[in-house]
């Protein structure tokens, strides 16, 4: 089974841990880059705050290349 990924805000991320996808609290550009590059072969999805998406426009969405469905959380 494959991993569900959340990149963004502690705030807004941290609910995610109990439910059992993988937390990579990121505050700003590089820290969200860096954990978009951490993903491993097991995510299969992505989801993004609105500030994160934000920040990897150019590796978002990553479906269509073959990498993890990639969403973005309402602002």
């Amino acid at each position: 089974m494959g991993t569900v990924a959340v990149i963004g805000e502690v705030v807004r991320v941290a609910g995610f841990g109990p439910a059992g996808a993988l937390v990579l609290p990121a505050e700003d550009a590089e820290a969200v880059r860096e954990a978009w590059r951490s993903l491993g072969p097991d995510v299969l999805v992505v989801v993004l705050t609105p500030r994160a998406a934000g920040f990897i426009v150019d590796a978002a969405p990553g479906d269509a290349a073959g990498g993890p469905l990639t969403v973005v959380m309402p602002a």
